[in-house]
């Protein structure tokens, strides 16, 4: 059983949706209700099924593989809890939501999505080096490719799971390795200089964990191939500070479009007009203005 935190502001079926975005996920299944994934408990790969317990206030996770082998708990409840933000208080998000116009409504039409996240720091760096400077459709083409290359895989129940890429395995190869999948050669390059910082300890969860929002944005824009928006989007998914929000997001610039019926996205500096009251609601604000962009 995972506890969820604030679960009158928790919705399994939002999350779900939101979760459900690409048909070329391969990290995580939704199956009948629920969602499937392969994680690590303790170094070892386990496959786990979530769904909502019969108790209000939970999750459940299922072990699916390995079978009959006992799996240590702690390490799956921390995955989910940092995944789903299980440990989240949304009230006060909530609560400015109804003095903020760009923000009015989303709480009531999205209540109980959580910001789902990437326990992965690896995973959480990449993804957006992954997506710079094409559309949302063909970077996740991309992801799906690197995954499925260079993941550990297990096939369970005619179903293929995998774990993101480790750094160790990408740092050993040659940034024209990965050209053959469609990256760009800049983007083979910083992935693989990626890679080789954290495999060689220059860059850890143990070191990023320590730093503050502004010295942590310091660290990773100072990287090759991490500007502020990749660098936003790691430290609001993987560190989870609330301030970050991702100003040259086309989604969010879309998304505000959208909000305020502008006949063009809004230039910069009126971004930065609109979002600079959100202060630590900016990751939430972010995530929610997303999830208005998935269909209805």
């Amino acid at each position: 059983m995972i506890p969820i935190n604030d679960p009158a502001h928790f919705s399994f079926a939002e999350c779900l949706r939101f979760l459900g975005r690409s048909d070329k996920e391969c990290l995580h299944y939704i199956h009948d209700g629920t969602v499937r994934r392969m994680l690590l408990s303790e170094g070892e790969p386990v496959v786990v099924e979530i769904a909502p317990a019969a108790k209000n206030g939970f999750l459940e996770a299922t072990v699916l593989a390995p079978a009959g082998e006992a799996v240590a708990e702690a390490p799956v409840i921390r995955y989910i809890t940092h995944w789903w933000h299980l440990d989240a208080n949304l009230q006060p998000f909530y609560d400015y939501t109804l003095t903020d116009p760009l923000l009015t409504g989303l709480a009531e039409q999205f209540n109980g999505l959580r910001l789902i996240g990437m326990p992965d720091l690896f995973e959480a760096i990449t993804w957006p080096i992954i997506g710079q400077q094409i559309n949302l459709s063909f970077a996740y083409t991309l992801r799906q490719r690197f995954i499925q290359q260079f993941g550990y895989r297990v096939a369970l129940m005619g179903t293929d799971y995998y774990l993101y890429p480790h750094p160790a395995v990408i740092a050993a190869l040659e940034p024209d390795q990965l050209t053959p999948l469609q990256f760009s050669r800049s983007k083979a390059l910083y992935l693989v200089e990626t890679a080789r910082q954290m495999a060689g300890g220059a860059l850890s969860e143990t070191s990023l964990g320590v730093l503050s929002y502004e010295a942590a944005l310091e660290r990773l824009v100072a990287m090759k191939g991490i500007g502020n928006w990749s660098a936003n989007y790691a430290l609001m998914k993987y560190r989870r500070f609330p301030q970050s929000v991702l100003l040259e997001d086309v989604g969010l610039q879309n998304a505000i479009k959208n909000r305020l019926n502008l006949e063009a996205k809004p230039s910069m500096p009126a971004l930065q007009e609109y979002t600079k009251p959100w202060k630590e609601h900016a990751a939430y604000a972010t995530f929610y203005l997303w999830q208005s962009l998935l269909p209805q």
